[in-house]
């Protein structure tokens, strides 16, 4: 939504349509946005399957103490992206010359200036590695959660009535909801 507006502004040959400091809100709270949606989707992912694991697993002792790490792990997430996108409060201004199109991140109305390059190599580093780690998170905890049903199907199938055979079992239905969220969800972020 932080980008859309600015692109819908544009459309309608809107100029001069943020300064500065709308620039720096807009893309700080997009990024910002952007990179807590990954952390925290990847959390609930994780919290989601060691609340589903079997009570005899080795996630079992986690099942207890989880639901008191949610808040603690939102803070953490929330300033870990804070500091990750610093960069971007120092570094955009609003672009004021729309022909002029030079290196670095330019919207229509925002570009970023140019830093130096240690500092630009450790901030797409840090963001690569976020985004990483939790994507390999996400889809670890998904093949886990698709583990434990296949398992749990295994166990019941012979509890299914006959007449419902030709039906996809709750576990499947939900391995396929999983998957598919999944398989949305990188596909959209990258």
């Amino acid at each position: 939504m932080f980008r859309l507006i600015p692109d819908i502004m544009a459309s309608f040959g809107v100029r001069e349509f943020m300064d500065n400091v709308d620039c720096k809100v807009v893309l700080y709270i997009y990024r910002l946005t952007r990179g807590l949606s990954i952390c925290n989707t990847s959390f609930l992912s994780a919290f989601q399957g060691v609340s589903i694991s079997f009570s005899n697993s080795k996630w079992a002792w986690l099942k207890y103490k989880i639901s008191t790490c949610i808040f603690p792990s939102f803070l953490f997430f929330w300033i870990i992206n804070m500091l990750i996108y610093i960069r971007i409060i120092i570094s955009v201004q609003a672009n004021k010359d729309f022909t002029v199109v030079g290196s670095g991140y330019h919207l229509v109305y925002c570009k970023c200036k140019q830093f130096e390059y240690d500092f630009s190599v450790a901030c797409v580093s840090a963001m690569t590695i976020r985004d990483l780690l939790f994507v390999g998170l996400m889809i670890w905890t998904s093949v886990y959660m698709v583990n434990v049903l296949f398992r749990h199907h295994r166990r019941v199938h012979y509890l299914h009535s006959t007449s419902l055979s030709s039906q996809p079992s709750p576990e499947n239905k939900a391995t396929q909801s999983i998957l598919c969220l999944v398989r949305c969800f990188v596909f959209f972020h990258f």
